[in-house]
């Protein structure tokens, strides 16, 4: 089957919210889904508002699968996580078609907030 989507994802509105409340963790997600059968290698660079983009983050797609690549969790190549409470945007680069999607769970407030929308 060819792969559906295409190699360059935007999301112009990512942000990691810098506090928790309670046992739920506030975390955001780049969803991948790979219909196509070959891996997709994956290269994400972070764009800010007032410094220079940050390069070096990567993952992988598998063949017919699904990844949702937790922006809590993903480092950079010198071991370096997302920080949090900084507005930020996104390009998400793939060597084969995807599709992608991001969300955001915050649970900055007692009434935890969820946003999830395609990437353009």
């Amino acid at each position: 089957m060819k792969g559906k989507g295409k190699k360059n994802w935007l999301i112009p509105d990512a942000y990691y919210p810098g506090v928790d409340n309670g046992t739920y963790v506030s975390h955001e997600a780049v969803c991948v889904l790979n219909t196509g059968d070959e891996d997709a290698h994956l290269n994400i660079t972070l764009y800010f508002e007032d410094r220079e983009p940050r390069t070096g983050f990567h993952a992988v797609c598998g063949a017919k699968r699904t990844n949702h690549i937790r922006m809590d969790k993903i480092k950079d190549d010198d071991g370096n996580g997302v920080e949090r409470s900084v507005p930020y945007a996104m390009l998400v680069e793939s060597d084969v078609p995807v599709v992608v999607q991001y969300s955001r769970c915050d649970t900055t407030q007692g009434e935890l907030a969820f946003m999830g929308l395609l990437a353009f």
